[in-house]
């Protein structure tokens, strides 16, 4: 969550939920996954814990790399243009670059 005031010179904040978009990686299978979602730690033990079918046997899974997003239509444009790559060679390139 990340506080966004309500209006200028407003001293009303409410908190708004933050979105990412997140590659992580399987050493078991060497392979990436490329996501979104709102909480990223429970998305995370989800990937871990079989508890989503793409990736139940690629355990472990390690978070390599993340974006956060103000919307979830902006996490899930960022998570489509990645995908749209079909390049593993791009991946691990945003990946290192991300320091």
């Amino acid at each position: 969550l990340h506080i966004i005031k309500q209006k200028k010179g407003s001293k009303d904040l409410f908190l708004s939920p933050m979105f990412y978009t997140y590659i992580i990686y399987s050493t078991t299978i060497d392979k990436y996954y490329i996501g979104q979602c709102e909480d990223l730690e429970k998305r995370l033990s989800d990937h871990n814990n079989s508890r989503s079918t793409y990736t139940k046997n690629g355990q472990p899974w390690a978070l390599k790399w993340s974006k956060q997003s103000d919307t979830r239509s902006e996490a899930i444009a960022e998570e489509r243009r990645i995908k749209k790559k079909k390049s593993r060679k791009y991946v691990e390139w945003l990946i290192s670059s991300a320091g």
